[in-house]
């Protein structure tokens, strides 16, 4: 296991908070206190949480009269896509699988119903033979 180096993107988004600070920055700039409020935490505890964020670039600073504007900025979460997409078709595999799995337990959508017939009414009922006349 490598060590937590203080500016590790990975390390930045373990955190559920600094997760949830980082969705909520997408909506744009925000104050520390803004961001402090659902959290129900220590206005401490948020400082240190942005700091971690910032530490890994994943946010931005700047004054604005006594308060600390934070601000978004997504490119460091460049390498979690890159690490993620290694993965990508491992998943896309397992999925394929899955719904393999469910067709040959259950059968196909299609094997199990009839399909559905929508009448010149509107009236909706199963796919009958056509009738003669």
């Amino acid at each position: 296991m490598r060590p937590i180096q203080e500016n590790d993107v990975f390390h930045a988004i373990a955190h559920p908070a600094r997760r949830a600070i980082l969705v909520t920055l997408k909506a744009g700039e925000r104050s520390a206190s803004d961001l402090a409020e659902p959290f129900h935490m220590t206005f401490a505890a948020i400082s240190q949480h942005l700091r971690v964020l910032e530490e890994a670039d994943l946010v931005s600073v700047r004054r604005e009269g006594r308060r600390r504007m934070y601000r978004l900025d997504p490119r460091p979460m460049q390498d979690v896509v890159g690490w993620v997409d290694e993965f990508a078709a491992f998943f896309g595999r397992r999925l394929d699988a899955l719904g393999e799995y469910l067709d040959r337990k259950h059968g196909t959508p299609a094997a199990r119903e009839p399909p559905l017939n929508v009448s010149s009414s509107g009236r909706v009922g199963k796919s009958a033979p056509p009738r003669r006349r």
